[in-house]
This record gives structure tokens, sequence and C-alpha cells, in this order.
């Protein structure tokens, strides 16, 4: 799993090359995230003593399982971090409609429009349009850099800007050589 973890981060990396791209997804990636959770939240599965089983949890629960197996430390560091979101989309869908429908539009709209622009900056489309399991890495890839600015997990981070060049456009090894 370790080989497939650094595939998918130096994937990801190779898109997300400019501090400014990086920036913006610190905002737009939660902001997506949360919106997407916000109408899972609304179908209601089962209630567990006051507790409402939702497709949001049981989503919630399969993501953050599969970032725990890509990176134990990694993975339970996203997932701690993941969980307010979650209640918080919960919190909105028992909301009126009209405010959890219209948290859904900003929160969506708002982060895509963030995330474009860092994505202009980088001069580089999205990395999801090439490979849609990256939509997965990005909460991962923002919790890697924080710990990577921080210099914990160097032979992961060696690992992964070793490979990251054969993603890179075509011209663009020689430039993550410099």
């Amino acid at each position: 799993m370790q080989r497939f973890f650094i595939e998918q981060m130096a994937m990801y990396s190779a898109y997300h090359r400019d501090g400014r791209n990086k920036a913006t997804h610190f905002i737009g990636v939660p902001a997506i995230a949360v919106s997407l959770l916000i109408p899972m939240a609304m179908l209601r599965f089962a209630d567990l003593g006051g507790y409402s089983l939702t497709l949001a949890t049981v989503f919630a629960v399969a993501v953050m399982a599969y970032w725990i197996v890509l990176d134990p430390p990694f993975g339970v560091a996203t997932a701690a971090i993941f969980v307010p979101g979650v209640w918080f989309a919960d919190w909105l869908a028992h909301q009126s409609a009209l405010a959890a429908w219209t948290s859904f539009g900003i929160l969506f709209v708002g982060g895509w429009i963030i995330q474009l622009v860092g994505h202009a900056f980088e001069g580089r489309k999205p990395a999801l349009v090439d490979n849609l399991l990256q939509i997965f890495i990005a909460p991962v890839f923002l919790v890697a850099e924080v710990a990577f600015a921080m210099g914990l997990r160097k032979p992961l981070h060696d690992a992964m800007m070793q490979r990251m060049p054969a993603f890179l456009p075509k011209g663009g090894a020689a430039a993550a050589a410099e």
C-alpha cells in the first residue's frame, strides 16, 4: 500500500507545486468536502440512540478507513480533522432545506472557484481531471504538506518528490530538477 500511496501523492504533488495553488486548496478542499456531505447528511437510514445514521456518516467512515489504510499516521490525522466537518454538515442538514441547500451551493461553488483560481496560478488543470481518485487524496495531501513543512516524514516526502516528475507535463521533469 505504501507504493500506491507514494504514487498517488506524487501525482497530486505534480499538480500542486505553486504555493498559491496549495494555499487555495487549504480553503477549497475543506469547503467542497463539507458541501458534498450536506446532501448526504439529509439521507437518514436509522436512529441509533439519538444519532441518525446518514449517508454522510457511512461515506465519511469509508473514506477515513481508506486514508488510514493508505498511510496510518496521515490517515488518522486527516480523519481527526475531517470529523468536525461531518458534524457540521450533519448540523446544516438538520436546518431548513433552504439553509442546507444554500450552504451546499455556497461551499461547493465557492470552494471550486477558490481552487480554480489556484490552478490558474499553477497553470495546470486539477489532478482529478486525469485521475478521479485524486479527489480522495486531496485532504491527506494537505495534512502531509503541513507535516512535511514541519520536517516530519522526510523519507516519505523524498520518495514522493522522487516519483513526482513522472507526472509533470513534458519538459516538466527538467523544471522539477531545478
